[in-house]
Parts: C-alpha cells; sequence; structure tokens
C-alpha cells in the first residue's frame, strides 16, 4: 500500500510539474529570438542566418525540443480528465492530435534546430557551401513535409480546451486562456512576439493549476480527485 501511496504521489507531482514548466519552457525560448520587438514573417534563408553563431537561441530550442515530453503528459492528463460523457470524444481525440503533433515539434526542432548549432563548427567557407542543402531542409522539402504535422499540436488542445469549457471541467478563465494560448502559440516564424505573448497566457492558466495538483490533487473546478488517483 505505501510503495502504491509513494507510486501515486509521484505521478501527481510529476504531473503538476509538467504543467509548470512546459509553458515556462515556451517563454523562455520566445523570449529569446533575436528582432522579438520587429516581428515580420521569415523566409527559409532569413530562419538560416537567424540561427547562425546564436548559440542562446539554439538552447532555446533545445529546451523545446525536452519540452515535448511534457506535452504529451497534458495531452494524457486531459484525457483521462474528459474520459466520460459528451466530452470524452473530444478528450481523446484532441489528445491523440496534440501527441502526434508534439512528436512532429521534436522532429522540427531536431531537423532544423539542433543541427544548425552542429554547423556552427564550420568556417563560413564550408558552411556557405552548404546553404543549397539547408534551404531545402528550410523549405521542408522530400519527407521533411512531414515536419508541418506540428500544426496537429495546437488543434488537438484547441479540441481538448473547447471539450474542457463545454464540460465546465476547468474554470471559465483557464479554460479560455488555454484555448487562445495554442491558437496562437504556433505563429510562424519571425512573430515570435507573438507566440511569447501565447505563452503568457498558457502560464497564467497552468502553472497555479500545476501547483494545486502538487499540492493536493485536486480540480480548480470542482475540487475533486484527479482522475489519475
Amino acid at each position: 500500500m505505501d510503495k502504491g501511496n509513494a507510486l501515486h504521489r509521484t505521478r501527481r507531482i510529476g504531473t503538476g510539474l509538467a504543467f509548470i514548466i512546459f509553458p515556462l519552457v515556451f517563454v523562455f525560448a520566445f523570449a529569446g529570438h533575436p528582432g522579438l520587438l520587429s516581428p515580420h514573417l521569415l523566409g527559409p534563408e532569413e530562419m538560416i542566418l537567424r540561427a547562425r553563431n546564436a548559440p542562446f537561441l539554439q538552447f532555446g530550442h533545445a529546451l523545446v525540443t525536452l519540452n515535448t515530453a511534457l506535452l504529451v503528459v497534458v495531452a494524457l492528463h486531459f484525457m483521462r480528465l474528459l474520459d466520460r460523457g459528451s466530452a470524452a470524444w473530444g478528450g481523446f481525440l484532441g489528445g491523440a492530435l496534440a501527441i502526434l503533433g508534439a512528436l512532429m515539434l521534436a522532429a522540427d526542432k531536431g531537423a532544423l534546430c539542433l543541427t544548425m548549432s552542429a554547423l556552427d563548427t564550420l568556417p563560413e567557407s564550408e558552411f556557405a557551401g552548404m546553404m543549397p542543402g539547408l534551404l531545402a531542409m528550410f523549405s521542408k522539402e522530400g519527407w521533411l513535409v512531414l515536419l508541418w504535422g506540428l500544426l496537429l499540436l495546437p488543434i488537438g488542445f484547441a479540441i481538448q480546451a473547447v471539450a474542457l469549457l463545454g464540460s465546465q471541467t476547468l474554470p471559465r478563465w483557464q479554460g479560455i486562456l488555454f484555448l487562445v494560448g495554442v491558437l496562437f502559440v504556433g505563429t510562424p516564424d519571425g512573430a515570435e512576439i507573438i507566440n511569447l505573448t501565447a505563452a503568457i497566457l498558457l502560464a497564467v492558466a497552468f502553472v497555479p493549476y500545476g501547483i494545486q495538483i502538487v499540492r493536493n490533487g485536486t480540480r480548480s473546478a470542482s475540487a475533486q480527485p484527479f482522475a489519475d488517483t
């Protein structure tokens, strides 16, 4: 029994920490983008040159890559909360899409972002010779077109947010911030000020939620035990 209680407590604390950490990582990562206050959409070449010799930007991308694991925890948590009634299908479908999108986000950061840190070790002459290949990568040519699947992440979470609002599983203000945040957190490269604002909205919604899970494992809406108990 003690082992079971310890496992349950570990799961509960881990879930709460996921809700606290994941939006804060997004806030940190988006805040570290250069040209934050001069938003404009970037083409593939501009994205490559922006990532060149930008260790702080690449560190943020590395954190986002690791952060995708926490997004899976969040999606599964909401699937469990929405496992009854008319919202169950929304929880399941949204969670499935969000998890698939999280995997694509990890692939995107690995293929197009973390590789740039390795290329920083090359002299400019050699780097210039690799530009045609990099342009093909950042244009998502070939099988890299699958990386567009990262759009499933905000779509899936938006479905879950609507289901949470409809079932009143979360307080209305948290559900609305969740919905607005996930719809705008995927704004294209170059307009990270919008991504940052969306990430802050997610932090406002979920950091208190995560703290409450860590402390007592109760939902904000009804103070009932979480579904993973």
